[in-house]
């Protein structure tokens, strides 16, 4: 998922808001919370069932994450996909900006 931040700073503000994130993840500001071996089925199954939107992988193992670690707020530019996907863990997710 840092590889699709990453690429959003870079082509929606700047090379510089791309080279603080990079700095901030290289100080331990912020953490990355890799995706678990037994998130990746639960991830297929939402790939599957939001098929139509398409999901995807990226996507999808947002809300693993957030299950997982039961965060019910993500910041997203895709409003679309993660206003429709059911998380199991609460309603739906809380959706920032």
């Amino acid at each position: 998922m840092v590889t699709e931040v990453v690429y959003l700073l870079e082509t929606r503000l700047s090379p510089d808001a791309e080279v603080r994130f990079v700095g901030d993840l290289a100080s331990g500001d912020l953490q990355v919370d890799p995706v678990a071996v037994s998130d990746w089925l639960r991830i297929a199954e939402l790939v599957h069932r939001y098929r139509d939107l398409p999901l995807g992988t990226v996507d999808a193992s947002v809300v693993v994450a957030a299950e997982r670690l039961g965060v019910t707020t993500v910041a997203t530019l895709d409003r679309r996909d993660f206003s429709v996907v059911r998380p199991s863990h609460c309603d739906h997710l809380d959706l920032l900006p």
